[in-house]
């Protein structure tokens, strides 16, 4: 029962975190030490965080269900197919970019430490960023330099967990000019495949090397149910967080990042 409670809370803290930009790494990394210092569970596997991400996509995929019947039906308009094309080019930088990574032996930190200070320093990166786009006119629609920016900031959050893909695009495309709103909703478009495809290659390779696994794989059970509950908690997160860029800045994020990172480095000490 405890480890299914336990299943349930990861879901949610997913749910909650993966499309705002305060680190979904850093919260299930400290939910995961103290379910494992109260109940005694182990840490969950690359697997099983990755996996309820594709969950929490969902949610986006459901809210933006008209705005992709769009991309996919009216392509042929100019406005449309331009935006498509973004797209993609954010999506194409990051994918070679992380097999290029791959291939390089770009190594993913095993211990908790850089995931603190990154979720750290990305608080002092928001307010740095906000005081940078103050008084400077935005434009509504996303350049060419916005989405090349995008792409590679979703590499920069791939190496450096902690980040927050969310946070990383986001601050990436204000950077470039765009309006809070017009890159908050990019930045979701974009997460679709990128998540998505990240999801599926964990998928490929945990069946790949299933018999070799140790220790044992995954309960599949957990994972549908983990991505269930990120789905649904991420739809109502997401949905308020579409809202509350209209008329708010992400400075309070940026407080919230600093006091997790702290918190992540006191529980490693």
């Amino acid at each position: 029962m405890i480890e299914w409670i336990a299943v349930i809370i990861l879901g949610i803290v997913e749910g909650l975190t993966e499309f705002l930009p305060v680190s979904s790494t850093g919260h299930l990394l400290l939910v995961e030490h103290l379910l494992n210092r109260v109940f005694g569970l182990p840490q969950r596997s690359d697997l099983f965080n990755t996996v309820i991400q594709c969950g929490a996509v969902l949610a986006v995929v459901m809210i933006f269900t008209d705005r992709a019947k769009q991309l996919a039906f009216q392509w042929r308009e100019p406005a449309t197919r331009q935006f498509l094309s973004k797209l993609i080019v954010a999506f194409f930088i990051t994918a070679v970019g992380g097999v290029a990574m791959k291939k390089a032996g770009v190594r993913l930190p095993e211990t908790a430490g850089p995931v603190a200070w990154a979720t750290l320093v990305g608080g002092f990166a928001i307010f740095a960023l906000e005081r940078w786009v103050k008084g400077r006119p935005p434009q509504e629609g996303i350049s060419w330099a916005s989405a090349v920016g995008v792409g590679l900031a979703q590499l920069v959050a791939a190496a450096f967990p902690g980040t927050s893909r969310s946070a990383a695009t986001i601050l990436a495309a204000m950077l470039a000019g765009t309006a809070r709103p017009a890159a908050t909703e990019f930045s979701f478009l974009v997460g679709i495949p990128t998540l998505l495809s990240a999801g599926a290659l964990q998928v490929f390779s945990s069946l790949r090397h299933a018999p070799d696994q140790t220790p044992a794989p995954e309960n599949w059970l957990h994972l549908i149910v983990a991505g269930v509950v990120a789905a649904a908690t991420a739809f109502l997160v997401v949905r308020w967080l579409l809202r509350f860029v209209q008329t708010h800045t992400f400075i309070a994020f940026g407080w919230y990042r600093i006091a997790l990172g702290v918190a992540i480095l006191l529980m490693i000490r």
